[in-house]
């Protein structure tokens, strides 16, 4: 095979920055989570773009924040151990926000990977004047002087998606493809159903509720002589005052949670869904290095 190139792109940036819903657009299928909540990415997930002249394969990751929990101090790890084997780095920032010190800090950090060739993305376009986009790409342009691209984009309107795809299979090295064709990701069903019911619990709840909200999965079974999959999952939390507020007044707001997953689970697993929902406690979990390990952390 000539002229194929395949490897790893990361995205970096603070939280809510737009990386996973940038990596959804590329992919062309939700493979991510996204939540207005910061550190809604708790994994590296893959998420894979075929191209007649390439593949990338994108690792989403959690977004960079200075750490006040084991589990936040996890996931930054977690993000330099990608950073470290990817081909590419996509530096994010949004055009709505001028570049501030955490931005400032994680364009200096990206010096400590030098095999990753670095993207300069300016993401939210359509949601900014084009006298900030232009003030923006100043401002990211001038960050660093090894940046390969500068390319500003809006993943909501795919407006220059296909530069930055263009732009990035062209850093990556000669290879054959990684994954077969028709892949769009890694992750295991069990893992994307927890995600979409995760996601679905994000929606609403405010302060520091979204950081302690977690999800295991049970079971997932078919229902004999049904079109019908039974998936138990539990949604772990951190106080007794937060499951109150999960559940909701008479349970309604459990019942939401349930609604809205079920309409996200239901494509992926082309049946319908009976989903059972039980919210736990699991005192100071993103502290406890047991209890994160039995969560997957």
């Amino acid at each position: 095979m000539t002229d194929f190139h395949s490897g790893f792109v990361t995205f970096v940036g603070r939280p809510n920055v737009g990386k996973s819903t940038l990596t959804n657009a590329l992919v062309g299928e939700k493979v991510a989570i996204t939540s207005e909540k910061p550190q809604t990415t708790r994994r590296a997930i893959r998420g894979i773009v075929n191209r007649p002249d390439g593949q990338l394969v994108i690792v989403d990751t959690p977004g960079i924040h200075r750490p006040r929990t084991l589990l936040g101090q996890r996931l930054n790890d977690l993000v330099d151990q990608v950073l470290g084997d990817v081909d590419v780095i996509g530096f994010c920032v949004p055009a709505t926000e001028k570049v501030g010190p955490g931005d400032r800090r994680i364009a200096e950090s990206l010096g400590g990977y030098p095999r990753a060739k670095k993207v300069a993305i300016v993401t939210k376009t359509d949601a900014a004047s084009r006298e900030q986009i232009t003030a923006r790409l100043l401002e990211v342009d001038a960050l660093r002087d090894d940046w390969d691209a500068v390319i500003p984009l809006s993943a909501v309107t795919d407006e220059q998606l296909d530069v930055l795809t263009r732009e990035l299979l062209l850093l990556l090295p000669d290879g054959p493809p990684l994954y077969e064709e028709g892949v769009v990701t890694d992750e295991s069903t069990e893992d994307r159903i927890a995600e979409i019911i995760r996601e679905a619990a994000l929606e609403g709840v405010r302060d520091e509720l979204p950081h302690s909200i977690a999800v295991t999965i049970e079971d997932i079974a078919a229902r004999e002589g049904t079109d019908l999959t039974d998936i138990f999952a539990n949604i772990i939390v951190e106080r007794d005052s937060q499951k109150a507020i999960i559940i909701g007044h008479k349970g309604s707001r459990l019942a939401d949670v349930g609604t809205r997953a079920r309409a996200g689970i239901e494509p992926l697993v082309g049946t319908r869904v009976f989903l059972s929902l039980r919210v736990r406690v699991a005192k100071e979990w993103q502290r406890d290095p047991k209890q994160l390990g039995r969560l997957g952390f």
